[in-house]
């Protein structure tokens, strides 16, 4: 798939678990969180997300999450603090 050159891709995780508390985000298990995937924006993102919560309703320990990984990985911004592996 190829994209236009003024569409920017702005990267999503979705994930979740089951937490120990209903207040915070520590999870129970760290082996068993659910990677759901990285997505290409937010709308996409919030569907899975969507699904998934749908999905485990009825379980008020399980929670699922959308973190904007664009904002964790944007190569333009000033100042990036990202590494690719080679000496600086």
């Amino acid at each position: 798939m190829t994209e236009k050159a003024d569409d920017k891709q702005l990267l999503h995780l979705v994930f979740g678990g089951e937490l120990t508390s209903l207040t915070g985000t520590q999870f129970r298990n760290l082996d068993e969180v659910d990677i759901v995937g990285i997505y290409p924006d937010y709308k996409t993102a919030e569907a899975a997300w969507r699904t998934k919560a749908q999905e485990t309703v009825d379980n008020a320990h399980m929670r699922y999450f959308i973190v904007h990984l664009h904002r964790l990985l944007d190569p333009e911004a000033a100042g990036a603090s990202l590494s690719s592996g080679k000496a600086r």
